[in-house]
């Protein structure tokens, strides 16, 4: 009788590679050495471009906040020095929700550091 060698655990491992880069184009799909190449990639962008994220929302704040604050005659360098000064203890998330969302609120905040 022949012996078995690997032949469960590789088609289980290729199958799960094929799985992994379905619905890629062309041979991204169908051949298991450019499929890997494929999957390496993918998971490298994904690990990459979750830390992008955070830094991309914190922009998207930064804007938001400066924006609000020219409608104030302020700057944001200023009101993120004046915040700290006045020890309000508020994440650039949460101004920029409430900048958004409840502009008296803002303008609340701005006029109690201005002081």
């Amino acid at each position: 009788m022949v012996k078995a060698k690997f032949a469960v655990s590789s088609r289980r491992r290729r199958r799960k590679t094929m799985k992994f880069v379905k619905g890629q184009v062309g041979g991204r799909s169908k051949l298991l050495r450019t499929a890997k190449d494929a999957q390496r990639r993918a998971l490298v962008s994904n690990f990459r471009d979750r830390k992008r994220k955070k830094s991309e929302y914190r922009s998207l704040w930064i804007i938001r906040i400066n924006a609000a604050c020219k409608l104030e005659g302020m700057s944001y360098s200023k009101l993120i020095s004046a915040l700290k000064i006045a020890n309000v203890i508020l994440n650039r998330k949460m101004i920029a929700e409430i900048a958004l969302s409840d502009l008296q609120g803002f303008k609340a905040l701005v006029a109690k550091v201005k002081k």
